[in-house]
Order: structure tokens, then C-alpha cells, then sequence
């Protein structure tokens, strides 16, 4: 039996890669005939532009997707077995982020780093090391739990690029190159890539393949492999670094390409691979297939644009997918997931006052009204100076109210509803179920109204949640099934905003400063178009708050307490919705008030439903309005978005909160 599915695998993987191959001649073909290609390879003709192409071009494209496809196969595959966690990568554990994070700290600030020989991938790695030992750090407390790693991971890598979003907009002239090859592109004018990746790639394989039979060891229990002379640390440290090697080398040369890292070692399990070393070969090579698949389609699709397309954003629109469909035969720890909910629920019996949380709202507030920055030093702005400053500061501080409210309840909707402390409108794909609604009002209006936004934002909304409860449904509630899917459907409406950035299109940089969460143009209209829409939906949250004391507990219980399932579920998910989409049109995706709200409401020990909602949306509320406040000041003149505020205070603020509870 073993050996027929091992069989099975390593068919899949052959297949995978010989549909590549077969797709890149035929389009290699197609520009050169197949007699020159030696010659062209080798030593090009001056004179035909055709070998010149091919030579510089082509070829070392080809050879490029399959490196860096191997190379994130290979990582995820190792990250997977070290932390027995089928949802570990280089995306998913933020590693990705941290790299890319530092490499535009040092495209904007310190570019002669990359004159050095070894500079662009010292960059990398030393971004991708620090993000590994933060994550780390905070989920060793917990034995390395995939609920731990996986919340810490997905948090910290949206930090990171609520940080890379600030920098871009702070540094306009590099955002198109920035975002090219921030999305993965490929494509290739010399075959520097190649020399540089090559011998990298092979020290990493090399070193991979030395660690397969101690790494075997990894199954044991911690007591057996001591008993046998292995320190697990350092083997799993080892095997780590390898890892993080291979993703930094891929970022330094490409840029980021996400999903196929996940999707390969998921792919090869599934088609049988039980074995570590079968899937440490048949890995790297699905992985290489895929990108060399998803690149072609690219050139194919995109024509002469393919050098401006990237190849890694296109990767999620195909891969996301293909993940989706083979998610229900996936063998996932759904019961492990559930009790490390469960633990993780454990909050302290005292309870704040809502009145000192109303003081804290009503105290920032009242600092963004009236405290600001003058050329002239800090000002209070009273009588006539105020009334100068409130048709700006008004409104934005209404909106931000409003927003943070809507946000923070939604967020205790969804995660109450999945029983997933993870699920947020931020993290699990709602709030880019929005940006894409967003997005399409931009492509079929040139000035889109409130209202045509509100209604494309709430369809993108209802999509992405409606998917993740059929999700839910069909896995039995298991949280990491739920979780996937939200990452890949993030990543599959993510690849579409990037690609459209990428393309240079001239309403590119409003949609930037959109997705940051601005309220740079809230105006009155706007606040009494978010009130109108706002104060139905914050009345009607606290009546389900029965059901939302309920529903966590089960289907079988839940109807046995007379809550009829079908209407409650789909009543919350219309619900969570309708607040995410017109919060985040008011303030856009990246707040972070949903997650950190909600999660924040219950450390502070408001367990049941109703306060749980109050208490999240007082939070959610004074963290729009503070982020809005400090964006104002603290690079005066200039100003930063609020939801990118937001999620530079809440983020630290949530993993020094499991820090500290994990102690």
C-alpha cells in the first residue's frame, strides 16, 4: 500500500514536471527553432535577435522559476516536518515577510549595501533571522503550537508589510519598482540570477540531504531521540537555518513568491509521499513545476507585458485555488487545534469597568479634537482656532470611531462563529474581499459613488466569508482547515491588488493609499454616510449576543438549546459582512482593529458574548482614534495613514499579550 501511493507521488511530481518542460520548449520552440537552440544556448549570434533573446532572456527565465520553485519546495518542506505542522512556510510564518521588509529598508535607506558582493542576500537573511527568532521566541513557550506559531506568524508578517506599505508611500518614486519586485517577478535580461542562485541552491540541497535520515529522528518523542545521542535543538536548528537560507537567497534574487512554498509540500502528501525523504526530492521538483507552469501562462496571458506581470503574484491566482480543491483530503489535527483554543481561552476573572473604557475613548477623542502639532510647536485649539480646525478634524475622528467600533464587533463575531481566535476580518481575507470590491468600483466607474463602492465591497465581503463557512462546514469546524483557506483565498485576492499595482496603472497610488486605511478625506458626508450605515448595524450586533454565547459550543448543543443553525450562522455572517465592509471603506483594510480588538476584550476577562462585543468595540474605537491622532503628529507635517498606525500599536501590543500569557 505504501508503495503504491509512494508511486502515485513520484507519477504526480514526473507529470507535474514533464507538463513544465514540455509547456517551455513548445513556447521556446515557438520564438526559436529547436535546430538553433544549442547553438543560441552557448554562443548567440550577434546578428539574430531571436538567439539574443533566447540566450539573455528566455532560457535563464526558465532556469530561474525552476531554482526558486525548488528552492521554496525544499523550505517549506523542511519547516513542515521540523514543527509538524502542515501549514508552516516561509509565508505563513511571516520569514518571507521579514526579509522582504528588509530589503526595502535597505533599497530606501542604505543602497550602497548592495554594491557589496554579498550584500542583497546578507539583507535577506539577516531580516528573515530576526522575524524567525521573534516568532520563535514567543511560540516556544507553547512547544512550538501550530495555534501559536501560525496566529504569531500570520500577525507579524502583516506588520511587516503594514510597514512596507508606510515606506512606499513615503518614498513615491520607488513604489513601482518596489511593488514589480515585491510581487515575484522573474524575468530575466542576463543570466546573473542564475550564477548568483545556483551554486547558493546547491550548498542548501546539499545540507538538506545530509540532514534526511537524522531528521527522521524528528518523529520520535523528545525522550527516544535523547536516549540516542540526538540533541534535538541543535538539529532542528540546523535544519531551520537551512530554510531560512533557501527563502532569503529566493527574495534577495526575485523578490517574493508565496504560495507555491505551501502548496508543493501539500501536494506531494497528498499524492502519497509519507516519507520524509520522498517528499524532500518530490517537493522541490512539484515546486519547480509549478512556478515553470504559472510562469508560462504568465508570458502566454500577458504577451509583450510579461516582464511587467509578476510571476509570484500570479502564482496565488492559480495555486490558491488548486489548494482549495485539495484541502478536504487533507489529514489535519483539528482536535489538537481545538483544545489549544480552548487554553488559549483561559483569561483572568477580574473585569474592567466599561466606564473606564468609555474615559479611554472619550480621552482620545478629545486629544484628536483639540491636541495637534503647528509649525510652531504642540497646540490646544479652543473657540475660533478650533472651530477653523473642525470641518478636518471632526470627521475623522468620527469616522475613526465609527470604523473601530464596526471592526472590533466583527471581529468577535468571526471569531466566536468559527470558534478560531485567528479569525479576524484582517487575517482570514475579509477585509481584501473589500479592497477587491474597491478595486472593480475603480475599473467600472472612473469616479465610483459611495454607494457603488458600498455595494461592490459588501459582495467581496459576503464571497470571501461565505467560502470560509462552506469551508467550515465541510471540515467539521476544524480550525486549521479554516485558516488555510483564508490564507490561500487572501493570497488569491492579494495577487489580483498587486498585480494591478504593478501594472503602473495611473489610479495605482490612490488604491495605495487606500488599502493603508486613510481618512485623509473623510468629510462630513462621509461621516454621515458611515453613520447612517453604522448605527443599524452596532444596534442590531448585541441582540445576537444569545446565539453568540452558543454557537462556540458545538452543533449538537447549540441545537439542543433550541438555535436554529442555518438562520443564526447566517445571520452573523451577513452581519460580520456588512460591519467589515463599511468600516474598511471608511478607513480601509490595514487596521488590525478586529483582531487586536476582539482579542484584547477578552484578556481583559469579558467572556460573555454581549460585553465581549461592547468591550471590543470600545477598543476597537480607541485604537482607530488614537492611530488617526498619532499619525497627525508624529512626522509632522507629514501625515500617516490611521489603519497603518493602527496596526504598528495593536501588533507589538497582541505579541507582547501572548508573551506575557504564555509566561
Amino acid at each position: 500500500m505504501q508503495a503504491d501511493q509512494s508511486s502515485r507521488a513520484v507519477l504526480l511530481a514526473a507529470g507535474i514536471a514533464a507538463l513544465a518542460l514540455s509547456w517551455a520548449a513548445l513556447r521556446l520552440s515557438s520564438q526559436l527553432p529547436l535546430q538553433l537552440w544549442l547553438q543560441a544556448a552557448a554562443h548567440p549570434s550577434l546578428e539574430d535577435s531571436r538567439q539574443l533573446l533566447f540566450h539573455f532572456s528566455s532560457l535563464p527565465r526558465l532556469v530561474t522559476a525552476l531554482l526558486c520553485g525548488a528552492a521554496l519546495g525544499l523550505a517549506s518542506t523542511i519547516l513542515q516536518h521540523i514543527l509538524r505542522n502542515p501549514l508552516a512556510s516561509p509565508t505563513t510564518l511571516g520569514i518571507e515577510a521579514g526579509a522582504q521588509l528588509a530589503l526595502v529598508i535597505a533599497t530606501i535607506w542604505a543602497p550602497f549595501l548592495f554594491g557589496i558582493g554579498i550584500g542583497r542576500e546578507l539583507v535577506a537573511l539577516t531580516g528573515a533571522l530576526i522575524m524567525t527568532a521573534l516568532i520563535f521566541a514567543i511560540a516556544s513557550a507553547r512547544g512550538f503550537s501550530s495555534l501559536t506559531l501560525i496566529l504569531t506568524g500570520l500577525v507579524t508578517g502583516l506588520f511587516c508589510g503594514s510597514l512596507i506599505i508606510a515606506l512606499k508611500l513615503l518614498n513615491q518614486e520607488y513604489i513601482a519598482s518596489l511593488y514589480i519586485w515585491g510581487a515575484g517577478s522573474i524575468a530575466q535580461q542576463d543570466w546573473s540570477v542564475v550564477t548568483y542562485l545556483l551554486p547558493r541552491l546547491m550548498a542548501c540541497f546539499l545540507v538538506a540531504a545530509l540532514l534526511a535520515r537524522p531528521l527522521d529522528v524528528l518523529t520520535l518523542s523528545d525522550e527516544s531521540a535523547n536516549a540516542l545521542g540526538v540533541s534535538l535543538r541543535i538539529l532542528r536548528a540546523s535544519a531551520l537555518f537551512v530554510a531560512v537560507l533557501l527563502t532569503a537567497f529566493v527574495i534577495s534574487a526575485v523578490g517574493v513568491i508565496g504560495f507555491i512554498g505551501l502548496a508543493a509540500p501539500q501536494i506531494a502528501l497528498l499524492a502519497g509521499a509519507r516519507r520524509l525523504q520522498a517528499r524532500l526530492i518530490l517537493a522541490p521538483v512539484i515546486g519547480a513545476g509549478l512556478l515553470v507552469l504559472v510562469d508560462q501562462a504568465v508570458q502566454t496571458v500577458s504577451g509583450g507585458f510579461a516582464d511587467f506581470l509578476p510571476t509570484g503574484a500570479v502564482t496565488a491566482l492559480l495555486g490558491a485555488p488548486l489548494l482549495l480543491c485539495l484541502l478536504p483530503r487533507l489529514r489535519t489535527s483539528g482536535n489538537d487545534w481545538a483544545q489549544e483554543i480552548s487554553i488559549s481561552s483561559q483569561v483572568p476573572q477580574s473585569r474592567p469597568s466599561f466606564l473606564l473604557l468609555a474615559i479611554g475613548l472619550i480621552a482620545a477623542a478629545a486629544a484628536g479634537l483639540f491636541l495637534g502639532r503647528t509649525p510652531d510647536g504642540w497646540s490646544l485649539a479652543f473657540g475660533d482656532a478650533f472651530a477653523a480646525l473642525a470641518p478636518w478634524r471632526l470627521p475623522r475622528v468620527s469616522v475613526s470611531i465609527l470604523a473601530g467600533a464596526m471592526l472590533g464587533m466583527a471581529g468577535v463575531l468571526l471569531q466566536r462563529l468559527t470558534r478560531n481566535p485567528v479569525a479576524s476580518p484582517e487575517v482570514i481575507g475579509i477585509g481584501t474581499g473589500v479592497a477587491i470590491g474597491v478595486l472593480v468600483s475603480m475599473v467600472v466607474s472612473a469616479t465610483p459613488g459611495r454607494s457603488l463602492q458600498m455595494s461592490l465591497s459588501f459582495a467581496g465581503a459576503s464571497m470571501v466569508l461565505a467560502l470560509l463557512l462552506w469551508r467550515g462546514v465541510r471540515s467539521r469546524g476544524a480550525p486549521d482547515q479554516l485558516l488555510l483557506t483564508g490564507i490561500a483565498l487572501s493570497a488569491f485576492l492579494d495577487a489580483i491588488i498587486v498585480s494591478f499595482l504593478a501594472l503602473g496603472d495611473p489610479r495605482a497610488s490612490q488604491l495605495l493609499a487606500w488599502l493603508s486605511g486613510s481618512t485623509y478625506r473623510a468629510d462630513f458626508a462621509t461621516v454621515w454616510t458611515t453613520l447612517i450605515v453604522a448605527v443599524p448595524l452596532l444596534v442590531a450586533t448585541p441582540l445576537l449576543s444569545r446565539w453568540l454565547d452558543i454557537l462556540p459550543l458545538g452543533e449538537e448543543a447549540s441545537r439542543g438549546l433550541g438555535v436554529p443553525l442555518g438562520l443564526s450562522r447566517m445571520t452573523v455572517m451577513l452581519l460580520a459582512a456588512l460591519l467589515t465592509a463599511a468600516s474598511v471603506l471608511a478607513v480601509g483594510p490595514l487596521t488590525f482593529a478586529g483582531l487586536v480588538g476582539s482579542h484584547l476584550a477578552h484578556a481583559l476577562g469579558l467572556r460573555r458574548a454581549l460585553e465581549h462585543l461592547i468591550g471590543a468595540g470600545l477598543i476597537g474605537a480607541t485604537l482607530m482614534v488614537t492611530a488617526d491622532w498619532l499619525g497627525r503628529i508624529l512626522i509632522f507635517p507629514f501625515q500617516l495613514p490611521a489603519g497603518l498606525v493602527a496596526a504598528l500599536i495593536g501588533v507589538p501590543y497582541l505579541i507582547w499579550h501572548l508573551m506575557r500569557r504564555m509566561r
